[in-house]
């Protein structure tokens, strides 16, 4: 005798209360405080949260400012609130985002001798300038094909961590600087990457202690280039008040020599290319 299969259940999409609460949750924040940074009473945020009160598209709006929820979640409220998304998300090569594209190209070109890269939300390489080739070479040519994820280039036993000279620090540095990402965005990307990274082999000989402990104000990244010992120290840029979710997603990170030596050898190669 045939049987008729049950039809499959999908999950309850979730309401606008819950993600609500997960992102006071993830600030530390109680509904007290929240409202009170919302102007509104905690019997009304206690409604919206239960879903017995739904949010005008303004107190969505006002709540995920106070919550600093990324501009990508935010659709992503509004949507579970009923409203239409409202930041728009775009490939870098739109031509609306020209502008921007000729920013990250001028700042990338403009910081030569030193390298310098523009990375997306799960650290996948954007753009580069001519000095970063030549701290990829030797890595495993898996590691380096589009997308290439810099972060995973950069711990991998196949990629640039045997060439790493003080990779345990470098490694503590990434793993906080990641996880503090998990945490203010929810990105279950990021955090599968985190793992991941958490997961490669640590070469021998390699000091895991640094791990968790302060590495002061600034992380030197020293690397066993073709020339030398290269010591460099980073900084990170990102757009200021960006309305769109790509350029809000981008971040540039740009290498400085943090002596002589390595400024005069970056100054060498830049002269042969």
């Amino acid at each position: 005798m045939d049987t008729i299969a049950a039809p499959s259940r999908r999950a309850a999409p979730r309401g606008f209360g819950d993600h609500l609460r997960d992102w006071r949750q993830r600030r530390r924040l109680s509904q007290l405080d929240l409202a009170q940074d919302a102007d509104i009473s905690t019997r009304h945020l206690s409604f919206v949260e239960t879903g017995r009160s739904m949010p005008s598209r303004e107190m969505v709006l006002r709540l995920a400012e106070r919550l600093d929820v990324p501009l990508r979640e935010r659709n992503a409220l509004l949507v579970a609130a009923g409203y239409a998304p409202m930041y728009r998300e775009r490939p870098l090569d739109d031509p609306a985002l020209a502008p921007a594209r000729r920013a990250i190209e001028a700042l990338l070109k403009s910081h030569e001798p030193h390298p310098a890269l523009a990375v997306d939300r799960h650290w996948n390489l954007v753009a580069a300038n001519r000095m970063l080739p030549h701290l990829m070479q030797g890595a495993d040519a898996s590691l380096v094909q589009a997308p290439v994820n810099v972060l995973r280039l950069s711990l991998h036993p196949k990629g640039l961590a045997p060439k790493i000279a003080n990779l345990g620090q470098w490694r503590a540095h990434i793993f906080e600087r990641l996880r503090h990402q998990v945490q203010a965005t929810g990105d279950a990307t990021l955090a599968a990457l985190l793992d991941e990274l958490r997961s490669y082999p640590v070469p021998e000989g390699c000091d895991e202690h640094v791990e968790g402990e302060l590495l002061g104000v600034l992380m030197p990244f020293r690397f066993r280039g073709a020339s030398g010992m290269l010591s460099f120290i980073s900084t990170t840029t990102i757009f200021g008040t960006p309305v769109d979710v790509t350029l809000q997603e981008l971040a540039l990170e740009t290498f400085f020599p943090a002596d002589e030596a390595t400024a005069q050898a970056l100054r060498q190669l830049h002269a042969t290319l």
